[in-house]
């Protein structure tokens, strides 16, 4: 199975360009997020607004995966680093396989 229809490339894009649209758009209809502690389930508006409101206290410079697990007929998850202004985030993301493509079902940020 090919890792390439994980959108790996396009939520480090959107990551480094705080874009909370483009994220919360590869979610599944109902997202967990956990940012810094907080826990939610959101629809996609509302996890783009949630990300919009972290992106806004900590504006990225960089995000960059460093782990990406092997993907399955069921998901795959990955973990990468997110830099802001001197403060350094981990981003777990778990993927939930649906129908072909991958959709993000779980979101986590914790400070480093």
């Amino acid at each position: 199975m090919s890792l390439s229809i994980v959108p790996y490339d396009e939520i480090e894009k959107a990551f480094e360009a705080n874009d909370s649209h483009a994220i919360s758009l590869m979610g599944k209809d109902k997202v967990l997020f956990n940012i810094l502690g907080k826990e939610g389930v959101y629809s996609q508006p509302q996890a783009s607004l949630v990300l919009n409101d972290f992106f806004k206290r900590k504006p990225g410079a960089s995000f960059k995966f460093f782990f990406k697990g092997k993907a399955s007929s069921k998901g795959s998850f990955a973990i990468g680093k997110y830099k802001s202004r001197g403060s350094e985030f981990r981003v777990t993301i778990h993927f939930k396989k649906i129908t072909s493509s991958f959709k993000i079902e779980s979101l986590t940020i914790e400070a480093l």
